[in-house]
């Protein structure tokens, strides 16, 4: 049982990634950005997931730096985005991430879409960045079984992490299975339906039930089924709230509930027809 917002699972190469994160998708650079990051360090979390594309690598670099708190306790992802994708271009666009956060290193760098004919060539440079040292871990996200095979079967080093839109309506069994099979940890981005956990009767019903919110109850979900999570907010109590998930434990009867809520529906792009 995870019992702490200081409690990780470790990648297959051995680094510890901390279960829950604070992501910055949609948090506008500048002081939203630096606040939001600041409020979640005060309380705690040491895992900030932000990418290239979100335009706010310098503000988390700001917020980071200014909270005294050692490198090495911190864990922060970035990401490639699809423009930049490629060999070169994606060293470079590594180059640029790193700078804009004013970091030596980065914890963990993820593929951030499956670009056709341009993702093996892109992973081949974030083999190269973690054999070089600049990269603790790495990893893709929104990528479906069919990707994950098609880039192992030439890769030197399987990914280690796969970020992915995961909730109770999306419950994506078979890919979670695959990726517990190879090894891939498993990670969900927009844990929280972007705030339509409040409109499900069931998970209000739940939350009632456990006096907690339905954010803690589907955070609390996400943990129990061996998933990394990493919800956003920008507001100092929502923030705090998010983190207060292991006080309490969902039963199996109540988890498989939360696990028949599935239906197939997404919030995000799909990985198989986007056009970005």
């Amino acid at each position: 049982m995870i019992k702490s917002i200081n409690d990780s699972t470790v990648l297959a190469n051995g680094v510890h990634m901390p279960w829950l994160g604070l992501g910055v998708f949609k948090t506008q650079e500048g002081e939203e950005v630096e606040n939001s990051v600041r409020y979640a360090l005060e309380a705690g979390y040491r895992h900030i997931d932000t990418a290239a594309i979100y335009r706010n690598e310098e503000g988390v670099g700001r917020a980071v730096q200014a909270s005294g708190i050692a490198r090495e306790e911190l864990f922060i992802t970035t990401k490639v985005w699809n423009t930049e994708q490629g060999y070169e271009t994606t060293l470079a666009a590594f180059e640029e991430s790193r700078q804009k956060l004013g970091l030596e290193y980065v914890d963990l760098y993820l593929i951030h879409w499956a670009v056709k004919e341009k993702y093996k060539e892109t992973w081949r440079a974030l083999e190269k960045l973690y054999k070089d040292g600049l990269v603790r871990a790495i990893g893709v996200s929104n990528f479906q079984v069919h990707h994950l095979q098609d880039l192992m079967a030439t890769a030197n080093v399987k990914p280690m992490v796969n970020q992915v839109e995961y909730h109770p309506y999306l419950t994506q069994k078979e890919l979670l299975a695959f990726c517990k099979q190879e090894g891939i940890q498993f990670e969900a981005w927009s844990p929280i339906m972007r705030g339509r956990v409040n409109d499900e009767p069931v998970i209000v019903q739940l939350a009632e039930k456990y006096g907690k919110t339905p954010a803690q109850i589907v955070l609390r979900w996400d943990l129990q089924h061996g998933v990394v999570t990493i919800p956003k907010s920008v507001r100092r109590e929502r923030v705090i709230e998010n983190a207060q998930l292991f006080d309490f434990e969902l039963s199996a009867e109540d988890m498989a509930t939360l696990d028949g809520l599935n239906r197939e529906q997404r919030f995000g792009s799909d990985p198989d027809n986007f056009s970005f």
